[in-house]
């Protein structure tokens, strides 16, 4: 697909650089944004030459402003039940599919997150921000529920429940310190350093061994719903003795 919305390259050899370029309108997700996003993650399955992967936006402004309300407002009054559960669940799965990408994503975030453009954030690994960024679930304050796009599973875990709960209640605004206290952000730094940050976080990435880097973020995925220490631990084992294997032991 020859993206429109977004855009793709190397920076490094295996570090790879996803933007959201639709500037206009504070990257607002539209039908065709969610297309090819939702393509980038499909095509990021297979790709064995992209080890690690940061996103960040071509908006001055700020990251990402959610959902294109003016699209939706302009098509949901067309679409049937049917029509409108396939759109917020295509929407709602481009998270789902940024964990299961292999790729560990690197979130590079200046200015306002909001909605989906908060849950983008969630859904990365790391997240290094500018002073001015922002977060917001909005889902609320759209006239629709807190819990969406994957914020009710993430930010809990995150945050722990009581913060997490006032922010889907109110639609509010997490500021940078707020969001670095709370544990959710890794740093807070210059907005002439954010790229050059989270590509430092991905140099040291790129030294460990690549399968290993693969199956933690795997483990990870896996260990935040596991029923108890015994799951947790046969993940692990199985990862390390599959990493022995292919490293130290003979074949």
């Amino acid at each position: 697909m020859n993206y429109e919305t977004i855009s793709f390259s190397h920076i490094e050899k295996g570090i790879g650089h996803l933007r959201l370029c639709r500037t206009h309108c504070y990257n607002a997700i539209n039908h065709q944004m969610m297309a090819e996003i939702e393509d980038f993650w499909r095509e990021r399955l297979y790709d064995l030459d992209t080890v690690v992967i940061i996103l960040s936006s071509e908006c001055e402004k700020g990251f990402c402003a959610g959902l294109d309300l003016k699209e939706t407002a302009e098509m949901s009054p067309k679409m049937n039940v049917a029509e409108f559960y396939r759109f917020q669940a295509r929407l709602a799965r481009l998270n789902l599919a940024m964990r299961r990408a292999p790729q560990p994503i690197i979130c590079a975030v200046h200015g306002a997150a909001a909605g989906q453009g908060f849950s983008f954030t969630l859904a990365s690994d790391i997240r290094v921000i500018t002073s001015d960024a922002r977060f917001s679930a909005a889902y609320i304050n759209i006239g629709l529920g807190g819990a969406d796009m994957s914020c009710s599973y993430f930010l809990p875990r995150m945050i722990g429940a009581g913060r997490a709960y006032e922010f889907m209640y109110t639609g509010g605004f997490m500021s940078a310190d707020e969001a670095l206290a709370l544990g959710l952000v890794s740093k807070i730094v210059e907005r002439d350093k954010l790229i050059d940050t989270a590509l430092e976080y991905a140099r040291i990435m790129m030294t460990k061994n690549h399968m290993g880097l693969r199956l933690t973020k795997e483990a990870i995925n896996m260990n935040l719903d596991a029923g108890g220490l015994e799951a947790a631990l046969n993940i692990e084992d199985r990862n390390q003795t599959l990493l022995a294997m292919g490293s130290f032991m003979k074949k």
